[in-house]
């Protein structure tokens, strides 16, 4: 059994949060236009939000026809 790096769980009609199993939550799948992108999410030591960082960041604004788990998990390399 292949096991997925990257879950994905609804926030609402256009945004998906993009969890990685061993960093949290590293960012979103915004709907624009027909369009799914990510859209990478880090954290400051603080806390602070840093959009378009953390650990996925060289995949921030990658496009998705769907937000589709299986495909997400191809697109960041994740086994």
């Amino acid at each position: 059994m292949m096991t997925r790096c990257i879950s994905l769980s609804p926030l609402n009609d256009g945004v998906w949060r993009v969890k990685h199993s061993q960093h949290g939550h590293v960012g979103n799948l915004k709907r624009i236009g027909s369009v799914w992108k990510f859209k990478a999410v880090g954290y400051g030591p603080g806390g602070e939000v840093i959009p378009g960082g953390g650990p996925l960041t060289d995949f921030h604004n990658t496009p998705f026809s769907a937000p589709d788990e299986a495909l997400v998990n191809a697109a960041f390399g994740s086994p």
